[in-house]
């Protein structure tokens, strides 16, 4: 039997340090390469890569030295990062992913992931129960970049038959990495400061409802449409994955009755105009139907698992 190697980009994230280990558990640690721009001490039981995912020369001889089938692309600056560092973040979210789709086009490998985003949508977009289909006028960097790669993803599998698969992630929240810079992170951070400070200063206001998804579902998810049957992936842009929406105030509800002394407080910053921007929840009838994807946490059970797991650490 001919087991896959595969190649993880970005793995130092908070996407990509859960997802090694979930590959890892079925294809075995010596078949899951992970790979970072620097060290990363969560590589440990790995071989892992170091290399510049810019840089088309390493990510080829990475490709060609390990063996690799699949790679699973996650390296990205996220939406607030994106804003501070435009011009980086449209050179690394796009140019890279042109080197890891010329790669399958040219026959190196079998199969890509590449991650998209709600930052595709935009203030024109309906904002309630999002459709796959709708409107599309990102604004910031991030979101430009992904609705790009959306479009560049469809046109690889289309004209070259690249076996491309993606979805579009809400907000993610888990319990074992810290936030990347994105604008949903407050629901990371708030889990922290409930527990370490019994309070929290909130960058969005109290009523900002936004779409998130647990990190196990996320994770799920994402192997659920990488194992599914060609035929069944109808859709080579990006999926709408969805799982639960909340606003802060809803969350530190929540927290309270499990923290009776925890206090919230808002300061919104440049992140609120983002957010703002975003859909408030998301339609994913099509995940659901070609793949069978359904969410597993709904938002107390996200609480708990969240206040279980990082109640140790403080």
């Amino acid at each position: 039997m001919i087991t896959d190697k595969i190649l993880v980009i970005g793995a130092g994230g908070q996407i990509g340090l859960e997802l090694i280990h979930a590959l890892a558990a079925d294809y075995g640690y010596e078949n899951v390469v992970p790979a970072d721009i620097r060290d990363v001490p969560g590589f440990k039981n790995f071989t892992s890569a170091t290399f510049n995912a810019l840089d088309a020369k390493a990510l080829f001889e990475t490709v060609t030295s390990h063996g690799i089938t699949q790679i699973y692309h996650l390296a990205a600056l996220l939406s607030a990062t994106g804003e501070q560092q435009p011009e980086l973040a449209w050179k690394l979210n796009m140019e890279s992913l042109f080197h890891v789709l010329n790669l399958a086009k040219e026959g190196h490998i079998k199969k890509v992931y590449w991650p998209s985003s709600i930052a595709v949508f935009g203030p024109t977009t309906p904002r309630h129960l999002t459709p796959q289909y709708t409107v599309m006028e990102p604004s910031t960097i991030y979101g430009i970049s992904k609705q790009a790669g959306e479009r560049w993803c469809a046109w690889y599998h289309n004209k070259f038959n690249v076996d491309v698969r993606s979805l579009r992630y809400p907000g993610l929240i888990g319990w074992k990495t810290p936030p990347g810079g994105g604008t949903t992170d407050y629901a990371v951070h708030i889990f922290h400061e409930a527990l370490k400070h019994k309070q929290y200063t909130c960058f969005l206001k109290s009523d900002t409802a936004l779409p998130m998804m647990h990190m196990d579902d996320a994770i799920r998810a994402t192997r659920m449409i990488m194992e599914a049957p060609a035929s069944s992936v109808k859709i080579r842009g990006s999926y709408n994955v969805s799982a639960m929406s909340f606003t802060p105030a809803e969350l530190a509800n929540i927290i309270t009755t499990l923290i009776p002394e925890f206090e919230i407080s808002y300061a919104p910053d440049f992140r609120q105009a983002i957010a703002d921007s975003w859909p408030a929840s998301i339609d994913d009838t099509e995940a659901r139907s070609h793949w069978g994807w359904k969410p597993s946490f709904d938002v107390k059970g996200l609480c708990q698992d969240m206040l279980k797991h990082l109640k140790p650490n403080y």
